[in-house]
């Protein structure tokens, strides 16, 4: 059976020791499915590009456990490893708990525990800590350990003299190696498209797996699960209604550059399977929108890293104002920026973007969490009072502008709840506009993709005439 790859805390290696093992396994000739728990784009694109297949998200809080078991034995069927990296710490949950946490995955899935520690500065402490983990949670089973920033083999050696004592399996040690640390920045790790010379670093990554890990009592831990319907197909299935009409596709533009990458794969997968073809399209490349598109999507990124760039793209930018309004936009996040009026980078400079929406955007304290939504009005994907789920990742906060006539009085798209924040009105809600600091997976509710289509479909019917 495949297994899940836990720390204690972020920051302890998981990716490092998820990216050599994959990278390894394709050295082999070994095609590896990658799952990423809960709500991230970042890690998941290394772990993509490293696979050679979209790694899938298992999010139980947004998607529920249904889909959970049917993305892991659809997708992780189809190839012949799998290997699941966790989130922050492995019981670290939503708030004080541990729902949704790394921990609650393996118990839906019944997945063995592959913890990473970051041994630096630790010698028979490394017992006390590894048995907490052990005992904390006894229906979660550690299958072993793997150590990250070891110093030297004397280091390895006392450290696996430790785990020996307390008949844990010591399954690899990795060498501290600033060479081998993956860049960061405020909202994680870099994305994979920033990371220089990354066939080089597969290359490294795989030799690293095969110097310093137990591959052979590793190798059985990667057991790719039993295969299943796609999960997408799924739930085509079982609304019925949603099928698939034989009408004229109804393509969508989706902003793909170094601004814009935050996605799920899911929501190109439903965007194509209810016939609405997607049409890359870049900002950063100041180029028209399609002309033959019917929707548009902004999804987030980081525009902030991208200002003034931004800001010079007076086609893109046009294209956008003489969009708004006539045909359905939806905007998450970083999407959402380039709507405002300013949009402030990371030297603190104020750039002009399209100025349709009555806000300047600048850094500020850093906002992560799920979110409990109920939507304040009927929208273009929304219908007033329906309970929705999502999730917030930014550090780039809003000042709004009053009395800006262009924008008028329409409605916010929902109110807001997450532990231990306060409850808000956000988003907005004009005509044909979805746009919030909301990111929403498209997969996992299977209503978003189907009225989006239903806004298209009365789009195109609007142009027709």
């Amino acid at each position: 059976m495949a297994c899940l790859i836990a720390a204690p805390a972020s920051g302890s290696g998981k990716t490092l020791f998820s990216l050599s093992l994959i990278a390894w396994a394709r050295r082999q000739g070994l095609s590896v499915q990658p799952f990423k728990v809960g709500p991230d784009y970042l890690d998941p694109q290394l772990l993509s590009v490293a696979a050679g297949r979209p790694c899938r998200n298992l999010d139980l809080p947004l998607c529920g456990s249904d889909w959970v078991r049917q993305s892991f034995h659809g997708h992780g069927g189809r190839t012949d490893l799998a290997l699941v990296e966790g989130v922050m710490g492995l019981f670290d949950g939503i708030g004080s708990g541990s729902d949704g946490s790394s921990a609650a995955v393996a118990r839906e899935l019944n997945l063995p525990v592959l913890l990473v520690v970051d041994a630096g500065g630790q010698a028979q402490s490394l017992a006390a800590l590894v048995r907490g983990f052990q005992s904390h949670e006894p229906r979660v089973q550690l299958a072993g350990v793997v150590l990250n920033r070891v110093s030297s083999e004397r280091h390895r050696e006392l450290l696996a003299d430790v785990l020996r004592s307390i008949e844990v399996p010591l399954l690899g040690a990795l060498p501290r190696d600033l060479q081998l640390e993956l860049p960061s920045r405020h909202l994680g790790l870099a994305p994979a498209h920033e990371i220089e010379r990354f066939a080089g670093r597969l290359a490294a990554w795989a030799e690293l797996a095969e110097r310093h890990l137990d591959l052979a009592r590793l190798r059985p831990l990667l057991t790719a699960p039993s295969g299943g319907i796609d999960p997408l197909q799924a739930q085509l299935e079982r609304h019925t209604r949603w099928e698939m009409p034989t009408s004229t596709p109804l393509p969508v533009a989706v902003a793909q550059d170094a601004a814009f990458h935050f996605r799920y794969p899911e929501m190109q997968d439903a965007l194509e399977i209810l016939g609405m073809p997607v049409l890359p399209w870049s900002p950063l490349a100041d180029a028209p929108i399609p002309g033959e598109a019917i929707g548009l999507i902004l999804p987030g990124g980081f525009p902030e890293h991208h200002a003034a760039a931004l800001s010079q793209c007076q086609r893109s930018l046009a294209a956008l104002r003489d969009w708004f309004g006539r045909r359905p936009l939806y905007a998450e996040c970083g999407g959402m920026l380039l709507l405002g009026h300013s949009l402030t980078d990371l030297q603190g400079s104020a750039h002009a973007m399209a100025g349709l929406l009555p806000f300047q955007a600048a850094k500020d304290r850093l906002q992560v969490g799920y979110r409990q939504l109920t939507a304040s009005a009927d929208s273009l994907l929304l219908r007033r009072g329906e309970r929705w789920m999502g999730h917030e990742f930014h550090r780039w906060q809003l000042q709004p502008l009053a009395g800006d006539p262009a924008v008028g009085n329409g409605e916010r798209l929902w109110q807001v709840e997450g532990w231990r924040t306060e409850r808000r009105e956000e988003g907005w809600n004009r005509t044909n506009v979805h746009a919030s600091w909301i990111h929403l997976h498209w997969g996992g509710s299977w209503t978003i993709p189907c009225r989006w289509r239903g806004a298209l479909e009365t789009a195109a019917k609007a142009t027709a005439f």
